[in-house]
Parts: C-alpha cells; structure tokens; sequence
C-alpha cells in the first residue's frame, strides 16, 4: 500500500508507560535525532514521584513530552498531537493532554484485564473497545507479541525481551515522523558493546518497529516537519543540568581557578555531579559527600583554599544547608550554591517542578544575611546564568545562590553554544605575600565595591582570624562592639546592593515598554509567558512581559519599568513569592498568578489570566 506524507509546522509528542517502561530513554533518543536534523525543540519529562511505583497503576506513570518544530517555539506544547501509551494507566493519565482529533498510539497488551483494573477502570471496561476514544484515531498495536516474535530466536530470556518494548515504539515513531534510525543505532552499539547480545536485540527489535510501520496497511500517512531556520551557529540538545555542569567548567577556566564541587546527592540536583565528574580532564574535581552539611562543609574549605567552590541541592538539602551558607557569607568567600527546585515542603513531590524556594534564597539564613540571587529561564541558560553566578561569586566574595527547577533540569532544547573568546574573564582578586617592611595585613579591608581580596591559607603574612563570630572592621580580629556589629550588617548588605552596577539593566522582552498590563516572571515560567503574550499581543491586547534573571540585587531600572503600566500579574509556580517582594521593595499592587500542581504552567492558562486581568 503507498504511503503519504503529510507536511506540518509543528507537532507534539508524548509517550506515557510504566517507569520501567524506558519511556524516558525513547523520548530521549527521539529527541536527539530530531535535534540533528535541525528542528527547534522543547522537552518536558515528567517522572513518578515514587522510585519504583506499583507496575500498570497510575502512581506508576512515567511522561516524556516532546514539541518540534519548524518554527521557533518556547513551549514543550499545551496538549498533544500523538499519545502513545504502554497500558491503560498511561492513557488514563494523560488522555486529557491530547487534543481533539490527536492520535494515539497503545500497545494493546496494556490493556489487559489485569493493566485495567490495576488503572483502575470499572469492571469489564476497556477504552480501546467502548467506543470511548471516537473522537481521537486510535491506533492499537500489539507491541509485546511483536517484540516477542522478532526476538524468539534471540537466546535472551522474557524480561530481557520485554525491555527492548521501547526500542519497536521508537523505531515506528522514527519512522511516522521521517527520521532515520542512525543515531540511535550508533548509541545502543556504544551503550551495548560489550553485552553483544543486548545490542542486538536492541537494534533488531528497533529495525522491526520501523518496517512495521513501513509494511503495515493500518498507517498510510507520515509526517514531515522540516529544518528550523534558526541562528547561523553550532548547536547541541542540552538539559538544564548538563548545560549547568558546562557552565561551571567554562567558569573556572575563564577565571583561572580549580573548580570543586562537593554535594550530597538529592532529586533534581544529582545529575550536575553525574555530568561534572566526566570533566576531570579540565582539572574539575567531585566530592559526594556523606550528607549535606558534610557537602557545604567541604566547598567553604575549598574555597578558602582557592578553589571556585560551588555545592547544589534541592530545597531539604538547602535547608540543612543553611548554618554553613551563613558561615561563608560572615567570611566573605566566593561560594555557587545551585538550587534545583522541587516541589515542597518537606520532602514533598521529589520528582514534580515548582519554584517554592525563592523565599528561602533571599531570607532562609538566621540574622542579617543577605545573598546574591540569580535564576535561569531555560535549559540552555543554566549555561549563561551559572557561569554569571560564579562571575559575582569570584568578583563580589560572596556566596550567590543560581536557581534552577526540576522543568529546566530535565528539560532540553538546542543550544548554540559559545567559543572561548566569546566568554567573558573572571576576575579573582587574591592578597598579595607581605614583605618584610610592610603594614601588617588587614583581611577586611575594602576596595570601592566594599569587596576584600582572597587571601589563601600558607601566603606569606596574610594570617588571620576566621570564624563565624561578628569581625572587626578592617582588621577581623573578634568584635562583640554593638556600634560595629551594626556597621558590619550594613557594610555586607550594602556590598550585595553594589553588584547591581555589574549587572545589565532590565528589558522588555516583548511588547511596549509602557501600557496597561505587564506580566512579570522568572525562572522556568519563561517560555509559558512569552507564548502567551505573543499570542495576545497579535490579538490586540495591550501586554508586556518583563522576565527577572538578577532576583538580588534586582536591576536598577526595574523600579521605572514597573511604575510605566497600570497592571502587574506575577504568574509563579508557587503560592506567591515574587510578588510579596515586588510589593514590598516598590510598592506596586501586583497581581499574583499562582500554581502549585508540580507541573508547569500551560501558556493558555497565562494568556486567559491576561486577558481576564485586562477585561476588568
């Protein structure tokens, strides 16, 4: 039967199974092979909150979703043009993010009497049979029968072959979108090569997907999305931590200094170290410690060492954290602390986004403890802004808190990456060795950023006192004086504030730079806002979005920015932070736009919110 292509701008797909699935792998690959061909993309994996779920319940159900495009895109897409399920729980669970007329793809064995039940369908019910789902073209395809038959000579025992499921539903995928199997072929030789069977089995069941979809009568129609015409450039599929870990190593060598991460492993954060710990060719080394505080502990010696010390974690780990944040704040050393956020209190929903801890970054520290606070918006930006985080770190002696979340972290998108001559130096300023004849040496002493220089353990003359107890001006012997107390306070607080003249001046990232409504964001909500107010403004709404990367110090025009419209919303993933301290810095009746559902927000969520607020 002759096959037809049907050419479209933009589609979005998500495979939804069990966690043991390989979902995430499938998705993955897919995306990768999309992104050498040259589609613009976004990406948004969405895992089980449990390590290792009850199979075929919807507790269980693991997500990858992927948006691709001809065009530029912000998004990984509101809802869906093609689902494909494993079983009936991945369907329950994400029938409502496929749009009317969308395709589904289901593996029919999934839809068992034992995958219904435990998805939790009424007795006797089965949506692939019930005429349920007429008005969305259902696809089933027997994929565990298939997979068995292509492998039954293969030697491998059934759960082997049940794992290769993934490979027989990327091979139809590559096939329904137009894309070679090349690169992924290349990958399971390179992950498989020394298990020559597994490689195999992989290969050949990822063979038979494709030719499935090649000989079967049931598909006619292929898809064709062709190249983005995006920026001349190299580019490279990048996640947000990937791109965080490059970002880091691109640091040091910019600054000359020995990058030192120590950490403790915590969901999001776990896969910077992952990613770091490959780096040791460029001198980059790795510490997993035994606990947080152990974490903390041993990057505040590295860098009083000389060492670009950065630690991360999420919010439980931070909170541990805290005490020792504090710590190297009173000793004015350079210090990265990643937050990759999720959501919370407590240990909350570990695998589920949210940006919850911007309050704990600005005030989470007993005392007067001001810190520096950067957020990045997109994946590929965990490059730029951590690279920025330990740029004020370095030149400010200060610790800077570089804020991600489990959307970013996880997500990916193509990124143009940088040469070295386009990165920009990093400055560190260390105490020169005393000579004899000269004053005795006075750690802090101030240049005209009220910033110290970095005086390293064994120079010549530069001993002095360390600790957490109050310092001395100048000196930093031991002080109890109030006066000076006081002063102290004020002297490191107003250090921070002087780091807004290092830093760009807030745009207008799309509309007017004065008019009614302005929607105000930062973090991940990046590409959800501009989707939204694009789309409005096109529609004649009088809307503006701002998006905040420098949350401490913010720029110093933002004050004149927010006074030039007559309304502010602040849409945040979390129950309303940014907005309490737009309030109470600038006076402004900002509007708070809140969700705390551990997924992102949908750009039509944001544009009905828009034109809600203008309509009043």
């Amino acid at each position: 039967m002759s096959k037809t292509t049907e050419v479209t701008k933009d589609i979005t797909i998500l495979f939804a199974g069990d966690s043991g699935d390989g979902i995430q792998l499938a998705g993955t690959q897919f995306t990768n092979t999309t992104a050498l061909f040259g589609n613009d993309l976004s990406t948004f994996p969405n895992f089980p909150a449990e390590i290792r779920a009850p199979q075929g319940t919807l507790a269980g159900v693991s997500g990858f979703q992927l948006r691709f495009s001809s065009i530029e895109i912000y998004t990984p897409g509101d809802i869906c043009d093609v689902l494909v399920v494993m079983n009936a729980a991945a369907l329950k669970a994400n029938l409502k993010q496929l749009k009317t007329g969308g395709i589904i793809i289901a593996n029919s064995d999934g839809f068992d009497p034992k995958n219904l039940g435990l998805a939790k369908y009424p007795a006797g019910v089965n949506p692939l049979k019930d005429n349920s789902l007429e008005k969305y073209k259902v696809h089933e395809i027997d994929v565990t029968k298939l997979t068995k038959e292509c492998l039954k000579e293969s030697g491998l025992g059934i759960k082997e072959i049940d794992r290769t499921k993934n490979m027989f539903v990327l091979g139809f995928i590559l096939w329904m979108f137009n894309r070679d199997m090349d690169n992924t072929i290349k990958y399971i030789t390179d992950k498989f090569k020394k298990n020559p069977a597994v490689m195999d089995a992989n290969i050949k069941t990822l063979k038979a997907g494709y030719h499935f979809g090649d000989t079967s009568e049931t598909f006619t129609t292929r898809f064709q999305v062709e190249k983005a015409q995006l920026e001349k450039g190299e580019y490279r599929n990048i996640m947000g931590n990937q791109a965080a870990a490059i970002g880091l190593v691109a640091a040091a060598e910019r600054s000359g200094l020995t990058l030192f991460y120590g950490t403790y492993p915590i969901t999001p954060a776990t896969d910077i170290l992952h990613e770091l710990s490959r780096y040791k060719n460029f001198g980059v080394r790795t510490f997993q410690a035994e606990d947080e505080i152990a974490a903390i502990g041993s990057t505040i010696g590295a860098s009083f060492g000389g060492a670009l010390a950065v630690t991360a974690s999420s919010g439980p780990g931070i909170a541990l954290k805290g005490e020792a944040i504090g710590l190297a704040l009173m000793l004015e050393i350079p210090l990265v602390i990643i937050n990759i956020q999720r959501g919370g209190p407590s240990t909350g929903l570990p695998t589920k986004t949210e940006q919850s801890d911007l309050l704990q970054a600005l005030y989470g520290r007993n005392g007067e403890a001001p810190v520096p606070v950067v957020a990045a918006y997109s994946p590929s930006d965990c490059f730029t802004t951590v690279f920025e985080a330990c740029r004020i770190a370095v030149e400010h002696m200060t610790p800077v808190f570089f804020m991600s979340d489990g959307y970013i972290a996880n997500g990916s998108e193509p990124w143009k990456f940088p040469t070295t001559d386009q990165l920009p130096t990093i400055k560190a300023v260390f105490a020169e060795p005393r000579k004899e004849g000269d004053e005795k040496f006075m750690p802090y002493k101030r240049d005209e950023k009220l910033v110290r220089k970095w005086a390293i353990p064994g120079t010549k003359g530069l001993e002095h006192r360390v600790g957490g107890i109050e310092k001395e001006d100048i000196t930093g012997n031991i002080s109890y004086d109030p006066d000076n107390h006081e002063h102290m306070v004020k002297t490191r607080a107003k250090k921070v504030e002087n780091i807004a003249d290092s830093i760009p001046l807030q745009k207008i990232d799309h509309g007017k730079e004065k008019g009614k409504l302005l929607v105000v964001g930062w973090g991940s909500t990046y590409g959800s806002i501009k989707a939204a107010v694009n789309e409005a403004i096109e529609e004649g709404y009088d809307v503006s979005h701002v998006h905040i990367k420098y949350l401490n110090p913010f720029p110093k025009n933002l004050g004149e920015i927010l006074y030039n419209f007559e309304k502010i919303i602040v849409p945040e993933m979390n129950n309303g932070q940014l907005v309490k301290v737009l309030r109470d810095k600038y006076l402004v009746p900002a509007i708070p736009f809140n969700k705390i559902k551990g997924m992102p927000f949908s750009a039509a969520e944001i544009k009905d919110k828009i034109v809600e607020t203008l309509k009043k």
